[in-house]
């Protein structure tokens, strides 16, 4: 079980959703008969805690009524919750996992996965409306919670030691929705507290408008959020806030054509000398405890929370760990879950990149299952080929299964310790200042002693090297597309894996697919927002 803290985040989302209402392009702003019940709900000095609760809850669920319900009208709940069509957008778009049922939620998957998507594509607008929806509930928990509102409502005083990090943290918490849809679409609609409610529209950013004012709002925050490793599991620090920081600038040249590397550098420094340490072990970092194992502890910077019992979804870590399950094997129990018949499988390149000889067999970080199997899946559908991997568990570090072997206790790590070293070993690599060679190679072998791999010398380091240990570290957390662009590997034909483009042996992709259309409903919804070229 998690903390007081969640318990009170998944119940309070119920409650401010209750006090919302969207419009059709899915920014959220009070009704003018619900001002009496809002003004009820805030009356109470604990509410602003439980609204803030409520903005991160978004994150983690789709709906309130259950595992398969969702708040976003017509949208299912299998392609918006946040995690899950993150991780479809991010991984299962790339060189790394295959799904067999290429039919789920109606094909969108299939489409992703063979990277022919269209703007009618289901996980695009689940994801696309999600982000918006969180962008909406930070901004109205902003609008609430002024020094106005909290004058009328008489908290000033009780609220002044807390009041300034939780508005600190709703704009982060929109400033991450707008990273998020800056890297994957490169333009949203634009909405801030200060905007009109009701029916209004937000214009068009691009991503140099997203860049410029996600930059802005972290460093104008950074001040008034706690500091790192002091605040409540689950919830947004400084740490947080360099780690986007530095993730903006390492993807800079991608996003706005300026080379930022030593910007990379100082903010991946800051969470270095933030207190944080690697988990001893890698595996701790992917386990059902890992809200509270010395991953949560040391390593992991933000995760977002599952629970079997309090937060039933069908999210990213519900998905990856039921579908690790493999069709051959009998390891439902050895991974807590109950499984889906095989859903997951791995790519040939992903897997060689463990198997080729540029790590040891002995590379802890290899959780791959090869007996029986051909690493070739010349047919998707044939759940027996390919191999499968074990990486995520719903087991804990001391052998407990989770709550629940289908809703998984297992937390989705979307920032650690680990993707710092790698972001800092390459941004030295590419010119940056504020580091060093030998204490980039430095970092990476404390990796790699981690994993009881083979260490390396500054000779090793480059970024072909680096762009396959990414993988090896980071496979199955969500970054793995990004990654492939900023590396010149997505598009093209550069580098090719199977079922790339939706042939067999992979095909080169036309650079349009480096960022993904805007979704045909809310090109509807917002007449401000246009299409992105070759769409």
């Amino acid at each position: 079980m998690k903390t007081k803290y969640i318990y009170q985040l998944y119940f309070f989302l119920g409650v401010l959703l209750f006090f919302t209402a969207c419009t059709d392009d899915l920014n959220v702003t009070p009704q003018d008969d619900d001002e009496f019940l809002t003004e009820q709900f805030y009356s109470n000095s604990s509410a602003y805690k439980q609204a803030l609760a409520g903005v991160y809850g978004n994150l983690s669920l789709t709906g309130v009524t259950g595992a398969g319900s969702s708040n976003l009208q017509g949208i299912d709940a299998g392609t918006s919750q946040y995690a899950r069509t993150l991780w479809y957008l991010q991984d299962l778009a790339s060189d790394e996992p295959i799904w067999s049922y290429e039919n789920d939620e109606g094909g969108a998957v299939k489409a992703i996965q063979r990277n022919t998507w269209s703007s009618s594509n289901s996980i695009l607008l689940g994801f696309f409306s999600r982000a918006m929806f969180s962008v909406a509930l930070s901004n109205e928990f902003l609008r609430q919670s002024t020094d106005e509102k909290l004058a009328e409502r008489g908290h000033t005083e009780v609220l002044a030691n807390d009041i300034v990090a939780y508005r600190a943290e709703a704009r982060l918490l929109r400033a991450l929705s707008y990273y998020h849809l800056m890297d994957l679409f490169g333009k949203a609609a634009f909405v801030t507290e200060n905007d009109p409610v009701g029916a209004y529209q937000g214009p068009q950013y691009d991503r140099t408008q997203l860049f410029d004012f996600i930059e802005s709002e972290l460093l104008a925050i950074e001040n008034d959020l706690v500091d790192a490793r002091q605040n409540e599991y689950a919830r947004a620090d400084k740490a947080v806030a360099w780690m986007i920081l530095a993730k903006m600038y390492l993807n800079a040249n991608v996003y706005v054509g300026q080379d930022k590397n030593t910007e990379s550098i100082t903010y991946c420094n800051k969470i270095i000398n933030g207190g944080y340490s690697l988990a001893s072990n890698y595996e701790h970092n992917f386990l059902a405890d890992n809200d509270s194992n010395e991953a949560a502890q040391n390593e992991l910077i933000f995760s977002l929370v599952s629970d079997g019992v309090v937060t039933q979804n069908f999210g990213a870590t519900t998905v990856i760990i039921n579908g690790e399950v493999g069709s051959l094997e009998n390891n439902a129990a050895d991974l807590g879950a109950q499984g889906w018949g095989g859903a997951l499988r791995i790519r040939k390149q992903f897997a060689q990149k463990f198997l080729n000889g540029d790590v040891p067999l002995t590379d802890t970080r290899n959780t791959i299952l090869t007996a029986g199997r051909d690493i070739e899946i010349t047919d998707i559908g044939n759940r027996d080929t390919g191999y499968i991997i074990t990486k995520f568990k719903n087991i804990t570090s001391n052998g407990i299964p989770g709550a629940d072997p289908t809703f998984v206790d297992t937390d989705f790590p979307m920032f650690r310790l680990a993707d710092v070293y790698l972001m800092y070993a390459e941004a030295v690599v590419r010119g940056g200042s504020g580091g060093t060679i030998g204490d980039a190679v430095d970092k990476i072998n404390l990796l790699r002693n981690r994993a009881n791999s083979t260490g390396i010398i500054s000779a090793n380091l480059t970024l072909n090297f680096l762009i396959d240990e990414r993988s090896r570290e980071l496979y199955w957390e969500g970054h793995r597309r990004q990654d492939l662009i900023r590396f010149g590997l997505y598009t093209g034909g550069n580098y090719n894996w199977v079922w790339k483009g939706g042939s067999a042996n992979g095909i080169a992709l036309p650079s349009h697919l480096n960022v993904y259309p805007i979704p045909a409903n809310n090109l509807a919804a917002n007449p401000n927002l246009t299409q992105n070229p070759g769409y």
